[in-house]
């Protein structure tokens, strides 16, 4: 298998979350241009229009799809469509998440605990459940979940959100061992900080941003398209016998 046969999504159809834009915005991209047929969902349906268009504007295939993965029965109407209108999934790219709060972990208003559970913990875990069932039936796909380095050395002010994602690693690997024989792998992404709106409270912060890059090697921050290629070799078949990783792609930071 050559390089470029390795990397070929052509003819597989993939689910990135959260990808109107930022870092899902730039995966979006990356799998369409290694020739998937993207859905690009978020909450609005706007968003989501804007990025299928550029990349059939750019020559990929790609569709807009609404789902508020904090909202259950949205998520059961989202892959209700998916398996009327493709019969299949061969690709998810679990990476909508919530931050509502910064601050005090002990100051952690109900709403915002409840809301950053629903999205980061619930909406990956059943998302995940949707897609590998279809997985199982057409024998194999790849799911990636979008975690962060929170989930190994937690954010300060951060609590609840690096809570979440230390989950969404356990998940991973929890899914990974399961449907291993199944020809489903589960790998999560964990990226540092890197220069989207979501994270826009850190890095655009001076001080915060500056104490930061005091424990990042290659001392910057990171560009949601630097993200992307991780995806893309956890989805294709150059990750043939990868299953339950946790990759890092944080400009060192967690060995910094």
């Amino acid at each position: 298998m050559t390089p470029n046969e390795m990397f070929d999504l052509t003819g597989r159809v993939a689910v990135v979350t959260g990808a109107s834009r930022g870092i899902g915005e730039a995966i979006a991209h990356a799998l369409a241009g290694a020739g998937a047929h993207v859905i690009v969902s978020s909450r609005k349906i706007d968003g989501c229009e804007a990025v299928a268009t550029a990349i059939r504007d750019a020559g990929g295939s790609a569709e807009a799809l609404t789902c508020h993965i904090g909202d259950m029965d949205q998520i059961e109407s989202f892959w209700n469509t998916v398996r009327d209108k493709h019969g299949k999934v061969h690709v998810l790219v679990n990476n909508a998440a919530a931050n509502p709060y910064f601050g005090p972990t002990i100051d952690t208003p109900l709403d915002a605990f409840q809301k950053t559970l629903d999205v980061n913990v619930r909406g990956y875990f059943y998302m995940t459940v949707h897609a590998s069932r279809m997985m199982v039936e057409q024998g194999g796909g790849s799911i990636i979940n979008v975690a962060s380095i929170n989930g190994k050395n937690p954010g300060l002010l951060q609590g609840v959100y690096s809570i979440t994602k230390a989950a969404v690693i356990n998940m991973t690997e929890s899914f990974a061992k399961e449907l291993g024989t199944s020809k489903v792998r589960v790998n999560a992404l964990l990226p540092g900080g890197t220069d989207t709106k979501f994270a826009s409270a850190l890095v655009k912060n001076d001080s915060i941003r500056e104490t930061m890059l005091q424990h990042v090697p290659l001392k910057r921050i990171a560009d949601p398209t630097e993200m992307a290629g991780a995806v893309l070799y956890l989805a294709s078949d150059a990750a043939s016998y990868c299953t339950g990783t946790t990759l890092a792609v944080d400009g060192g930071y967690l060995i910094g």
